[in-house]
């Protein structure tokens, strides 16, 4: 097994570099994944942060391995330690996740929080979600309405979709069909299905 540093930080990010293009680059439909998972390792053992994620995310999803997800939890926090916001991500997501053995709510919060304040919209949404619902952390709407706020900013639909309900009915806000309407456009535009029928409705109050 390769040990932390047996290998130059130059020569880990060529394992790495290899791996993600075999895995994202390449236009083969079959994936050469235990190779690509053993080129992330290699370079996960000697310290490359994203190569950490990226072999968690091997544990996690079974690719070129059998799925772990213990194993994947480890990668991702090595990786979340490092400052990689996508692995702080998922690490709060497995603490959030009841049936995991490590479930954690107020470490989820934690890991959210880390990546919500590095700018990743679906962990800005989800510590909305969090802070709305009282789910791991006390109930405040004023911060659910700001984490809201900040993944719309980053033309989050669902974001979007839950602000319309806040101002929709009162929640966290000043009730305001106009808001609510504003904000269920702005989801609408990026997809959300649900907002449509949203629109409908508060045409239908007039």
């Amino acid at each position: 097994m390769v040990t932390q540093n047996s290998i130059s930080k130059a020569q880990a990010k060529r394992f790495f570099d290899e791996a993600y293009s075999l895995a994202y680059l390449s236009k083969k439909r079959n994936k050469a994944w235990p190779q690509i998972k053993d080129l992330w390792e290699r370079a996960a053992q000697a310290g490359h942060t994203r190569a950490m994620f990226y072999l968690g995310t091997c544990y996690d999803f079974g690719l070129g391995t059998e799925k772990d997800i213990k194993l994947a939890f480890t990668w991702y926090l090595k990786a979340a330690k490092a400052g990689h916001r996508d692995a702080q991500f998922n690490v709060g997501f497995l603490y959030a996740d009841e049936q995991f053995e490590m479930h954690n709510p107020k470490q989820q919060i934690r890991w959210y929080t880390l990546a919500a304040k590095a700018g990743l919209i679906d962990a800005q949404r989800d510590l909305g979600y969090a802070y709305f619902y009282g789910k791991g952390v006390k109930k405040d709407l004023k911060k659910a309405i700001h984490w809201y706020k900040r993944a719309a900013k980053n033309k989050d639909p669902k974001a979007y979709y839950n602000l319309g309900l806040c101002y929709e009915v009162g929640e966290g806000v000043n009730q305001s069909n106009r808001w609510a309407k504003y904000y269920y456009q702005q989801a609408s535009k990026l997809g959300h299905k649900k907002a449509g029928s949203k629109l409908k409705q508060l045409a239908a109050i007039r």
